[in-house]
């Protein structure tokens, strides 16, 4: 127990001279900011995710069967936005290669951009989206999230990939005292868990005053985010260095 509470608070507050410094924080923010919009996505726009490419795959397979309530469609198209996404968090990850705080901080702004075009998509519609509608806030989400994967594959903050748990959760059984492992960074991995149930669970609760609200929170989370990751990428500290 005394080992899962000095992880969490290490994670939540790093201490001094920390090899990520500032990052699992922030890699938690953006945990939260994947609940709140696959909550949008799933729940508002038709069960499709545009953040979990496992699920995604899986309900494409799914409406190819003929399930009743599922698109392939929007499936697909969520799934090449994603891609999009993910090649242009390549291309950011290849220019900041050298300090992983611009890299965030750049990506966090595109980032944010993309989700406030779908708010404005929402507020628009009034979130009676149609298909048009449907398809652009599919597209922009699924950009912004493809690129927050990929640039948090290439910050590389173990346990904190901010979009996937299937491996964490692999990794908080597997290498567990009980499995005969030495459990590393058991709270990381929980609070990672918990930031994306957190954000599902808000996204889902404030979805009834409208999509442009739970898109509002993660955008403010995003701007957040931003701002204080381009205050502290204006350093050379150790934890900026791939």
């Amino acid at each position: 127990m005394r080992k899962l509470l000095v992880d969490v608070a290490h994670t939540l507050v790093p201490p001094k001279g920390d090899r990520h410094g500032p990052l699992p924080p922030l890699m938690l923010t953006l945990t939260m900011v994947t609940g709140l919009v696959d909550a949008v996505s799933f729940l508002g726009l038709g069960q499709v995710f545009v953040a979990n490419m496992t699920g995604n795959v899986a309900l494409l397979g799914f409406a190819l069967a003929g399930a009743e309530g599922l698109s392939a469609p929007a499936s697909l198209v969520s799934l090449a936005s994603f891609l999009v996404g993910a090649v242009a968090g390549g291309r950011f990850g290849a220019r900041f290669a050298a300090h992983r705080g611009r890299l965030l901080a750049s990506a966090l702004a595109l980032q944010a951009v993309l989700v406030a075009a779908a708010l404005v998509i929402a507020l628009v519609a009034h979130d009676s989206v149609g298909k048009p509608g449907r398809y652009a806030l599919i597209v922009a989400l699924g950009l912004a999230m493809g690129m927050q994967t990929a640039v948090a594959r290439r910050i590389g903050v173990p346990d904190l990939t901010t979009t996937v748990l299937t491996q964490t959760l692999t990794g908080l059984a597997s290498e567990s005292a009980p499995a005969g492992g030495d459990d590393p960074r058991p709270g990381r991995r929980i609070l990672s868990v918990l930031a994306m149930v957190l954000g599902a669970l808000f996204g889902a609760l404030l979805l009834d005053a409208g999509l442009a609200v739970v898109l509002g929170v993660a955008l403010a989370l995003l701007v957040v985010a931003a701002a204080v990751t381009r205050r502290l990428a204006a350093t050379d500290a150790p934890w900026v260095r791939p």
